[in-house]
């Protein structure tokens, strides 16, 4: 094989690493924008949650208080300041958190959390703990994902475009009558 043969195969192939790069960059976008929610877009951070005044009437008389949703999103390594201005004690999981003081849980761990709680008609509330999505993170997903991309379009490309063997350069032979 020769060196401009060679050359021709390696350039293909970084050609085609290349477009694996940007093809698997934009479909990753596409994807974290898709399904990314943008609360853990974001470092780690002190998240206060407040449970209002006049919450454990709203609780007894089965409604639920308008500013307390039923699924709490984070990011991992955040801290749950819970403060309460209710008139009586709440519990958040492990929290006790008595009237007008605040208790902190700090979420370690990533996961589907379901925390018994006093301030929420159903007694439990969701709490989802997610790794941040970083640049980090979108990088290492495109460095995980273009080389073997790149590996499986280049396979294919040999099959479906073969290159064509080259002439032998140098004298053709001549057909002499003698």
């Amino acid at each position: 094989m020769k060196k401009s043969e060679i050359r021709l195969y390696i350039n293909r192939f970084l050609l085609i690493l290349g477009l694996s790069i940007a093809a698997v960059w934009l479909v990753s976008e596409l994807g974290i924008l898709l399904q990314q929610d943008e609360n853990t877009a974001r470092a780690p951070m002190m998240v206060e949650f407040v449970i209002p005044a006049g919450t454990a009437a709203k609780v007894e008389a089965g409604e639920a208080a308008p500013s307390i949703p039923d699924d709490l999103t984070f990011v991992l390594g955040d801290v749950l300041v819970v403060r309460n201005d209710d008139a009586v004690a709440h519990t958040f999981g492990p929290l006790l958190v008595p009237p007008g003081t605040s208790a902190s849980m700090p979420l370690n761990e990533a996961d589907h959390f379901s925390f018994a709680c006093s301030f929420t008609p159903s007694r439990f509330i969701g709490l989802n703990v997610k790794s941040p999505t970083t640049v980090t993170t979108r990088f290492l997903g495109i460095a995980f994902a273009a080389p073997p991309t790149a590996v499986m379009i280049y396979v294919y490309s040999l099959i479906v475009f073969p290159f064509k063997p080259q002439a032998e350069s140098g004298a053709v032979p001549s057909k002499s009558g003698s």
